[in-house]
């Protein structure tokens, strides 16, 4: 399932950000995976933050994919900003900079595809459903 394009700016992207989560979730209860939904809801929320933080230029959108293949639940995030994010482990005094650390602790997988214009970033649990 494909999310509908979510903008970026101001409260509109605080917006985003709850619809993604509220997208993420719906599916996960659809598809009847209760088996770690909460760090695939977490993955997924830190992915779409960092999109609007990081990832996507004022006033541009990003898109939020979920797939469910024979065990395989994948959580994509895609937008159309420069250069490719990368997980690191923050110093203890650091405010920020620990979400793609704790999003690849969380996953099973992890990925990030650069495209033609912007990038991918991809997560994937072995789950199964009801």
């Amino acid at each position: 399932m494909v999310c509908p394009s979510l903008g970026s700016s101001g409260s509109l992207g605080r917006a985003s950000l709850c619809a993604a989560r509220q997208f993420v979730g719906d599916t996960l209860g659809e598809w009847g995976i209760g088996d770690r939904r909460d760090d695939i809801r977490l993955c997924a929320s830190e992915l779409a933050t960092n999109a609007v933080l990081h990832g996507v230029p004022q006033g541009r959108e990003f898109a939020v994919r979920v797939v469910w293949v024979s065990g395989l639940l994948s959580v994509e995030v895609r937008d159309s900003g420069p250069g490719l994010p990368a997980a690191r482990r923050a110093a203890p005094e650091e405010l920020c900079g620990r979400g793609l650390w704790l999003v690849k602790e969380l996953a099973d997988e992890f990925s990030v595809e650069d495209e033609s214009v912007g990038k991918t970033v991809r997560v994937r649990f072995k789950v199964s459903g009801n």
